[in-house]
């Protein structure tokens, strides 16, 4: 009998734990919803400030998605923010590769940087890989790649452990063989190409690019809002960082915003 009561009792809390865990959820995704909606609406009355205000408050609440670092580019694009637009184009394309609105915005955008990178030297390998790559996301990637490596599983149990040697399977072998190769290939690059690589946008106006991690040091060059940089080290509040065209030095951290 007691044991009955006790097991009633912890249905009763664990059926009311789901009820309030459920109830909390659905209360979250009805208030970024009022607020995403808010924001499109300020955007659609030109109220760019606002917009991207509320835009940056449905960010702070957890909430991520290509539509909306897409939307807060946008946004920040008309209220003049070219580096913060740049920076949040970049986080849409990663979430949303084959998006061709997100690519044509950014592209548009990046015209407008004040200062183009002289002596650019691409990577024709890098930039070969990069071709291949991004209409996909690493999870797309991922996939593809283990679904290649299970099809080569079972197809090599088929070749020895059932005995089955047919000139046809291990043809079938050979071609996933290379498939499994080549996809892997492309998720390590892509993972090492976009999350294993950081990079950061410049977003003041006035952004001074020195050869030390300090004020005093001499400055090495003018970067200027939207110009996109890899980052190489931090120190002093300070990101060593490199540009297109291979230059190097140190930039404030509070000038770029991480992608």
């Amino acid at each position: 009998m007691t044991d009955q009561r006790s097991t009633r009792t912890l249905t009763a809390i664990v059926a009311i734990a789901l009820t309030l865990t459920a109830g909390a959820c659905f209360a979250r995704h009805q208030d970024y919803h009022e607020t995403f909606t808010a924001a499109n609406q300020y955007y659609a009355d030109k109220d760019y400030a606002r917009a991207i205000e509320a835009y940056r408050e449905v960010l702070a609440q957890g909430v991520e998605s290509a539509e909306l670092y897409y939307n807060l580019g946008n946004a920040s694009f008309k209220h003049g923010d070219l580096g913060h637009a740049i920076a949040n184009y970049l986080k849409a394309r990663r979430l949303a590769p084959d998006n061709e609105d997100i690519r044509h915005n950014l592209e548009f955008a990046r015209r407008f940087t004040p200062v183009q990178m002289q002596g650019v030297r691409l990577n024709p390998i890098e930039t070969f890989f990069e071709s291949i790559v991004g209409p996909y996301t690493l999870r797309q990637l991922a996939w593809l790649s283990s679904m290649f490596f299970v099809l080569l599983v079972l197809t090599l149990i088929v070749r020895w452990g059932l005995g089955t040697g047919g000139a046809s399977v291990r043809a079938v072998a050979i071609a996933l063989v290379v498939l499994t190769a080549a996809t892997s290939t492309l998720t390590t690059f892509k993972y090492r190409h976009e999350y294993l690589r950081q990079r950061a946008v410049i977003i003041a106006e006035e952004s001074p690019v020195f050869t030390g991690p300090s004020r005093k040091s001499e400055i090495e060059l003018q970067g200027a809002p939207g110009l996109v940089v890899e980052i190489l080290a931090e120190k002093d509040g300070f990101y060593n960082v490199q540009f297109e065209n291979q230059r190097r030095g140190w930039i404030d951290k509070q000038l770029v915003a991480v992608v």
